[in-house]
């Protein structure tokens, strides 16, 4: 071959080279999980024990997480990473279960266990369940507290993690118990012991790039200070609030009661109100704090409709805080009640201070008032126990309140496990629904990038053979 078809050819193999690079680095990045839920009912045959005859118990929800379907607990707000060329997945999602059962006459429970924080790890064809676990012994009555234990093994045949798409979706993975996850429920069940599948969906987002160095700030910390809000006078307003929000559910049996087969109802939320799940975001916080003691008035309205009458609406949510003690208001529509502001809960606040310019009260327990009781039409009692309330309010304006609990997008398809066929066609379980790469064109797989190359490649090569073969043909050197 002339030196110059040489040339040629390795500048268009280089060119190739070059081209799907960047292609198979982008694949191979590792991409950000970002939001998304994760649906576990852990035993249902557990939970029954704990809330029937025998224990005589109940179980509540931390951190956010709530129940869905038919005795579920969801878990939010996944982070993680996934790797679309390997098919490696891990997704940590936030939220937990607090099961309580046999009480002794001191007030204590011989059951007590909280499974918190479940992560879930994928490679190859190995699935593992994490949880944090806080547990009585059985026997002995000892707590122990064991971090991101392997809880279960989850069957994941017959999927095919890998993919290119903005979600993964995993619908009834089968678990089973671990000889660790047996060890840390406290002695209840035998390693191998099946438990309630799997579900989950997680939002999955392009490996994030590396940002151009923001200039420094010659600002002196004075500029860099939020400016005091100030009355219609120009006076200035101490403790005024920036923003603020409430977090509140109501009460986890109401909701499950409205939307279950007695009322077969609804919630619908207005006016900004925001769904975290388990909980109702109420944003807008406008109000006053000082020395401990909050006043503040929050956007936002959720009612409630169903069978059998129900049709409750709140709104106007208002909160205060005085003497170490809060308050939850709102205006109140429903039978017997035209908008009225009632005080419908109350909740500790003791010690409260402002950190980093944010004042915040985490999962206080609430009961419900007289007031309130009334309000929900004597379908409970003064004194009972409501949903925690949470809230933040920001005196600064570059304070950042907490994070609404991340759900992720609803999943539109998913993978289950399936069993391996001995003949016949292969079937794809893809969890993966879709083909981009977080932008607005699908990715192109790098087997078709190098074959659509090195066809270009060699159609410009066959061009040049032709060209030198129509030439007329070179003396040899030397001759005349």
């Amino acid at each position: 071959m002339p030196a110059r078809l040489r040339t040629l050819v390795t500048v268009l193999c280089a060119a190739v080279l070059g081209a799907l690079l960047p292609v198979s680095a982008a694949h191979a990045e590792s991409r950000t999980v970002q939001g998304g839920r994760l649906d576990w009912g852990i035993k249902s045959s557990f939970q029954s024990y704990v809330t029937g005859p025998v224990a005589k118990g109940s179980y509540s929800l931390t951190g956010g997480a709530a129940t869905v379907g038919g005795g579920a607990f969801r878990f939010h707000s996944a982070t993680g990473a996934y790797d679309g060329d390997t098919g490696a997945f891990r997704a940590a999602f936030s939220g937990g279960v607090h099961f309580l059962g046999h009480r002794t006459g001191a007030g204590a429970h011989q059951l007590d266990l909280t499974i918190s924080r479940p992560t879930v790890s994928i490679s190859g064809s190995t699935g593992t369940l994490f949880v944090d676990v806080t547990s009585k012994a059985k026997g002995t009555g000892a707590v122990t507290t064991s971090r991101q234990v392997p809880f279960a093994a989850l069957s994941v045949g017959g999927i095919d993690m890998k993919g290119g798409g903005g979600a993964v979706a995993l619908s009834n993975l089968p678990a089973t118990l671990t000889s660790q996850g047996a060890k840390s429920f406290a002695g209840y069940y035998t390693a191998g012991t099946a438990l309630d599948p799997v579900s989950l969906s997680a939002d999955v987002r392009a490996a994030a790039r590396q940002q151009e160095p923001k200039p420094s700030s010659t600002a002196t910390e004075a500029d860099k200070s939020p400016e005091p809000k100030r009355t219609s006078d120009g006076a200035t307003k101490e403790g005024a609030i920036e923003d603020g929000a409430v977090d509140w559910g109501v009460r986890r049996t109401f909701r499950e009661y409205v939307t279950g087969d007695i009322a077969d109802g609804k919630w619908a939320l207005t006016a900004g109100a925001q769904d975290g799940g388990a909980l109702f975001r109420f944003p807008g916080g406008e109000g006053t704090y000082e020395d401990g003691d909050l006043t503040a008035a929050f956007e936002g309205a959720v009612r409630f409709t169903g069978a059998h009458g129900l049709d409750l609406s709140l709104s106007a949510v208002r909160a205060t805080v005085e003497g170490g003690k809060g308050t939850l208001y709102a205006d109140v529509a429903g039978p017997g009640l035209k908008g009225e502001k009632v005080p419908l809960v109350t909740f500790t606040a003791a010690g409260l201070k402002p950190a980093d310019g944010l004042v915040k009260i985490t999962e206080a327990p609430a009961k419900l008032t007289v007031r309130g009781a009334e309000a929900f039409g004597g379908m409970y009692r003064a004194g009972t126990e409501m949903d925690p309330v949470s809230l933040a309010v920001a005196l600064t304006a570059d304070a950042e309140l907490p994070a609404l609990p991340d759900l992720g997008t609803a999943p539109t398809t998913s993978a289950s496990p399936q069993p391996e066929r001995t003949t016949g066609p292969e079937t794809s379980a893809d969890p993966v629904a879709s083909a981009t790469d977080g932008g607005d064109f699908p990715a192109l797989p790098v087997s078709l990038a190098a074959g659509a190359l090195l066809l270009v490649a060699a159609a410009l090569v066959a061009v040049a053979v032709r060209r030198h073969r129509a030439q007329p043909a070179a003396s040899p050197a030397g001759e005349g």
